[in-house]
């Protein structure tokens, strides 16, 4: 089945966003192309709530070239919404015929709960946070929803966006005036306090939208994040204070070098950040969390679900998420499946024995780093630790927040203790000396538990450990097979290095034939 191309154009109150996604086989979404252009409509909104003529000129131009450029990608089918600033023009019906005679487009207005919701929606199918609040604020509106247990327990639009605030509190005066930032923060609180469910919630603000992007690319840059990406990274309320207070000190001029701070929203981040600072107070948030998927990615998966029989799981995202990485880069699921029994019975066996000791999370890790066990083989295999490291931790992997990314890719990319601590070193600080040697210790069994199954036909049926009579750091591994072992043996004993740093002490290798 050849993969599948879908556009989606967002008319948005700030800017207008063409986004070209491809869906291949196993339903990975993929962005081909995304191109925006700020069109700032909002702005064109009389007093009447009428779009006016030169707001009127400026989407069109845009969805001209935008549905030509979709064109040009062989589009199969398209998608085209609108939301605040279309939703509040009193002329909006004139506005979506003129659409649809000039570019053919069926442009729809999502009104505040589905925009609202297909943003939410992103969220909860993308990322392993359960419980939160999420926020996307566009130009002209603010949309909230609350979401426990995976499930939408509140939201709420509110009629005011980053352009609409800089309107109201910041026309004629700096963009960083203080009065005008005491007097938003004063009013946004108010706002706020509309809503009796979300006094005091404690849970998680999510943030969605390029607004949030740029506050945390602009922290990430000023303390030299050391992996790639923003989906799934969380900052403390003091980080996001911080990173709010340097903005509020900045020029623009000094905007404009600020590394992190898309051009053009330096002129908005400030009521932006407002809102996220005011809202994370006024919820007591325990931390904010960033997704870069928000109502467009919403809405894709939505259709996918609903036309490829729900692929998008809610309560298995990162089980999903393993699979469609294993398949993109062709990891042999037999031999996969092999290299998760036999860890986990390794596992197992250190346990019962008091040697090794994980909670229940982070033996799932364990298994979906054994499914990606040297994926980076996909890429060259002399060096297919290193590509295996780099691409988990640099990968937006949904599910996983960014230190499990990290502990993800020091255990499947394992080969020995030098290369452990390399890695180690690019997130100085993450892991403690006890977790740090944890994870050289699962990594070890991982790379062992493949030298068991290194013909990867799965010939190896138990594995039993017993320490040696009269001795303290000599250890028996019974290893039953069916079949021809000639491979594994010379593996198991070429690497048995790995398990005896777990052990403490030597093992001998017994392979026994289930014959007899």
């Amino acid at each position: 089945m050849p993969n599948q191309r879908i556009g989606l154009i967002d008319v948005g109150s700030n800017t207008i966003r063409l986004v070209i996604f491809e869906i291949d086989a196993n339903q990975t979404i993929t962005e081909l192309q995304n191109i925006k252009t700020p069109a700032r409509l909002v702005q064109y909104l009389d007093e009447d709530q009428i779009m006016k003529k030169d707001g009127i000129e400026v989407l069109l131009e845009a969805l001209e070239s935008f549905t030509e450029i979709a064109h040009r990608y062989h589009i199969e089918t398209m998608i085209s919404v609108a939301t605040a600033a279309i939703r509040r023009s009193k002329n909006a019906q004139s506005i979506l015929k003129l659409v649809k005679d000039k570019t053919d487009l069926d442009l729809k207005i999502l009104n505040e709960e589905e925009e609202a919701f297909f943003g939410n929606y992103a969220v909860r199918h993308t990322m392993g946070l359960r419980d939160g609040v999420t926020i996307d604020i566009g130009g002209g509106s603010t949309e909230l929803t609350l979401f426990k247990d995976k499930q939408v327990v509140k939201s709420h639009s509110f009629p005011f966006g980053v352009v609409s605030l800089k309107t109201q509190f910041f026309d004629g005066k700096e963009h960083n005036d203080p009065k005008a930032i005491k007097k938003a923060e004063n009013w946004v609180r108010e706002q706020m306090a509309t809503l009796d469910w979300l006094s005091e919630v404690n849970v998680p603000l999510i943030g969605i939208g390029g607004s949030a992007r740029n506050i945390a690319d602009v922290f990430q840059r000023q303390s030299n994040y050391p992996i790639a990406g923003i989906h799934e990274y969380t900052m403390k309320e003091s980080e996001l204070v911080d990173t709010f207070q340097l903005l509020a000190d900045s020029s623009m001029k000094q905007l404009s070098k600020l590394d992190g701070l898309s051009e053009d929203r330096k002129d908005i981040i400030i009521p932006a950040g407002i809102v996220f600072v005011q809202l994370f107070h006024y919820m007591d948030s325990s931390e904010f969390a960033l997704s870069t998927r928000g109502l467009r990615e919403g809405l894709v998966i939505d259709y996918i679900n609903r036309t490829h029989n729900t692929p998008y799981d809610l309560y298995g995202v990162k089980r999903q998420t393993v699979e469609r990485m294993s398949k993109r880069y062709n990891i042999r699921a037999i031999g996969a499946h092999q290299r998760i029994l036999l860890a986990d019975r390794l596992i197992n066996l250190l346990q019962e024995k008091n040697i090794i000791s994980i909670n229940e999370d982070q033996l799932i890790l364990v298994h979906y780093a054994a499914s990606l066990y040297n994926l980076g083989s996909y890429v060259e295999d002399d060096s297919k630790s290193q590509h295996t490291f780099y691409i988990i931790s640099n990968s937006n992997l949904q599910g996983f927040n960014h230190k499990d990314r990290v502990r993800l890719a020091l255990m499947a990319s394992y080969k020995n203790r030098s290369l452990f601590n390399q890695y180690s070193q690019t997130v100085e600080g993450w892991f403690s000396e006890e977790e740090s040697e944890t994870l050289l210790q699962l990594g070890s069994i991982i790379k062992f538990a493949e030298a068991l199954n290194d013909s990867h036909v799965n010939m190896v049926t138990d594995i039993q450990l017993t320490k040696r009579k009269n001795s303290e750091d000599e250890f028996e591994l019974t290893v039953t097979y069916n079949g021809d072992v000639v491979s594994e043996k010379y593996r198991a004993n070429k690497h048995k290095n790995h398990l005896e740093r777990v052990l403490g002490g030597t093992v001998h290798i017994i392979f026994k034939s289930e014959s007899q």
